[in-house]
């Protein structure tokens, strides 16, 4: 059976209930003042899920990507970032030709 959580604002108590869905009631009388109290709803925030598909149901190539990167191990995780950001490592620069030179980039704005 489910076990319901209530909040009393008139004497500050939290109580619970267990009762049959057919006997659940929004507000019930506290156990202590005997006001009405209604359901404490800081219970929800504990409450996570998840969303497994399955293979019929894989309709996107986001929804393929993200399967197969939670079937992957940590360490094939960090080949494969390492292999996609390898462009931003530093690489030594090769010489230009003659007559050409780089550009060089303007120094970030100081914000005051």
């Amino acid at each position: 059976m489910p076990e319901y959580t209530y909040h009393c604002n008139n004497c500050k108590l939290s109580f619970s209930i267990v009762c049959s869905i057919s006997s659940y009631a929004d507000n019930v009388k506290c156990e202590k003042c005997g006001n009405s109290c209604g359901r404490d709803c800081s219970d929800y925030s504990s409450l996570s899920t998840t969303v497994k598909l399955a293979h019929s149901e894989i309709k996107t190539v986001g929804h393929l990507a993200q399967r197969n990167t939670e079937n992957m191990s940590q360490d094939q995780k960090a080949e494969l970032h390492a292999k996609h950001n390898e462009y931003k490592y530093d690489k030594p620069e090769q010489a230009l030709p003659k007559g050409m030179t780089r550009i060089k980039k303007p120094p970030k704005p100081k914000w005051t």
